[in-house]
């Protein structure tokens, strides 16, 4: 165990990572580092240099060229410079911002389908694109979405609550042959744990990347924005980050950030494969125990650390409180929908009883995820939803 949780059992690794004691160190490190980058003394410039540094290895991890790297306070900052941004410039160019469409999924995180709101309170056409009954956007289905006057598609790599690792590189060859001047965003989310996130192979415009997902510190990210995109700033300020994300730069943060992708980078393969046979072991005795639950999204389709349930008959907030009591740390859906409907929107577009999206679990492992934790939640899961049913 690599980082203290006090002998409780945590399998929430969707919704925040620990930080890798390297990523640590160097944000550590660098706190005497407090020059502003944009300074031009001798603390400016060795800030600078540490910024551009972690700005290159980023790069490096995407496959890009690091002008195409814009450090963000996170993924929804990122989401928001991203498609915002590019709205913003349309309203800037195009008298009749009433004649731009998009196109989003109806499974996207809230910082992406708010800003496709913000796109229809401003006027623009917003297309939403169902997934199938396995959670999948197939390119089929955004290919009949878009339009001519499509401006951008947002499809999110990897789904944060069923997981479902969507094909990006078909939609992005189907787009590219048929409406080559249409953008594609992408929300990275986790997918980059476990695949390679080259943004040429994967042919996207636009990557957001979150830090706190990826075993990062929390309050910075990443923004791959492609040299053919032209977007205006969403926030008032200076010129930092090719004008889009204007603030002084967050310098130890931006290159913990940095090192935690490339540790990721060194050890996706290996523990790809380890977090796959742990969770479809899981499933396996998990459905031998309670034969009543169904599994939302394909697994087979699915980032291997992420496995979403619904269960019959009971009440998933209240089963999340009782693991929560006897240490086990579990999620009903995205903690960015906590406290609000009840339901997964996510889960519901799947289609199904209304029960299936009301009463989800979320089970999300990680670096410190063991074969023995996983045996007792079992144990522990069996108990509490005997006593949690609601019939």
């Amino acid at each position: 165990m690599w980082f203290s949780r006090q002998k409780r059992i945590y399998l929430d690794y969707a919704s925040a990572t620990p930080v890798f004691p390297a990523a640590r160190k160097v944000v550590e490190k660098l706190w005497d580092t407090f020059g502003n980058p944009g300074a031009i003394h001798a603390d400016g410039v060795a800030a600078a240099k540490v910024l551009e540094t972690a700005r290159d290895r980023v790069a490096l991890e995407l496959a890009c060229k690091a002008r195409e790297v814009i450090f963000t306070s996170g993924g929804t900052e990122g989401n928001n410079i991203a498609i915002l941004g590019v709205a913003r410039k349309m309203l800037k160019r195009q008298a009749d911002f009433s004649n731009t469409h998009w196109v989003v999924s109806s499974i996207e995180h809230p910082s992406v389908l708010e800003c496709f709101g913000e796109i229809e309170r401003l006027g623009g056409k917003v297309t939403h694109v169902d997934p199938d009954e396995r959670g999948t956007i197939t390119a089929d289905a955004v290919l009949a979405a878009v339009k001519k006057n499509t401006v951008l598609v947002s499809i999110g790599w990897a789904n944060h609550e069923i997981g479902t690792v969507q094909p990006i590189r078909e939609i992005a060859r189907t787009l590219l042959e048929k409406y080559p001047e249409t953008l594609l965003h992408t929300d990275a989310g986790q997918a980059p744990l476990y695949i390679a996130p080259h943004v040429h192979t994967l042919g996207v415009d636009l990557m957001t990347l979150d830090s706190g997902k990826l075993y990062g510190p929390r309050g910075v990210g990443a923004l791959y924005i492609s040299n053919r995109v032209e977007a205006s700033s969403v926030l008032l300020g200076g010129g930092q980050e090719r004008g889009l994300r204007p603030g002084t730069e967050n310098v130890s943060l931006a290159a913990g950030f940095a090192e935690s992708f490339a540790v990721i980078s060194k050890e996706r393969g290996d523990e790809s494969r380890r977090l796959q046979v742990l969770r479809d072991t899981f499933l396996k005795k998990l459905v031998a125990r309670i034969p009543s639950i169904t599994v939302n999204g394909d697994v087979k389709r699915a980032l291997p650390h992420i496995l979403n349930i619904s269960v019959p008959d009971i009440q998933s907030e209240y089963v999340t409180l009782q693991l929560d009591a006897k240490g086990i740390s579990i999620s009903t859906k995205s903690a960015c929908r906590e406290g609000e409907n009840r339901r997964s929107h996510i889960v519901e577009a799947l289609g199904g009883p209304d029960w299936r999206a009301e009463n989800t679990l979320r089970v999300s492992l990680g670096r410190d995820t063991c074969e023995s934790d996983l045996r007792k939640v079992l144990d522990v899961l069996k108990e509490v939803l005997k006593v949690s049913s609601i019939t």
